[in-house]
């Protein structure tokens, strides 16, 4: 069972998706905040796997409370859904650098939205290559925060290729399958690479990627 915390402002935009949710067998809606310091709570209060949380609140926009819910070590295994209205604007790139595990626009299908919960429950990002191609080329080529040169220096060879290719937007099946390795095998050169680079998730590791210069907009 998928355990969700919806926050948004809106009440009838939470109803909308509480009945969305809650209509599957694997979902379950746990609880509701209506501003961004609710939805920080409300997440300690009841961690649970998936936040989806709107990005432009009262009190607390969605970029703040997901910075606070992912640099709080207790809420290490929740997860944040940036829900927008605008599509791909520097907010929901400072929300992935900010800790979000990956975005969705609110006119989204619901068979999306559905598919995206269980992708991001999953631990991979909810990052296609065709919108990290486009964020990257809007943002990433403009990047506020460095990575020191030394941290890429822990990786291997191996695991230097492995975050490019993650950097590109590929899954583990993808990578596996452009590697010519097994998907278990490129699941753990991703996690090592994450744990030393300090990555919350995949979606941070797109973002460090290319603030490192690892991998290039273009590239």
């Amino acid at each position: 069972m998928i355990r969700v915390l919806l926050a948004d402002d809106q009440a009838l935009i939470r109803a909308g998706f509480r009945a969305l949710l809650e209509a599957e067998d694997d979902l379950e809606v746990v609880g509701e905040a209506a501003d961004g310091r609710q939805a920080v709570d409300r997440a300690a209060e009841l961690v649970p796997d998936i936040v989806l949380l709107d990005i432009q609140m009262p009190v607390m926009d969605g970029i703040e409370a997901t910075r606070l819910i992912a640099a709080d070590p207790r809420l290490d295994g929740v997860r944040v859904v940036i829900l927008t209205n605008f599509g791909l604007d520097e907010y929901v790139f400072n929300a992935l650098r900010a800790g979000a595990a990956g975005f969705m626009l609110k006119d989204s299908d619901p068979a999306d939205l559905l598919h995206g919960i269980q992708v991001v429950a999953r631990g991979d990002a909810l990052l296609s290559p065709t919108i990290t191609r486009r964020l990257i080329d809007q943002f990433v080529a403009r990047p506020s925060v460095s990575l020191p040169p030394g941290r890429l220096g822990q990786l291997t060879d191996r695991e230097r290729e492995i975050v490019s290719l993650v950097g590109l937007g590929m899954s583990n099946e993808e990578i596996a399958a452009h590697l010519v390795v097994s998907p278990f095998t490129a699941k753990t050169h991703v996690s090592r690479a994450m744990v030393k680079l300090g990555a919350r998730d995949r979606a941070q590791l797109v973002v460090l990627a290319y603030e490192s210069g690892l991998v290039t907009p273009r590239g």
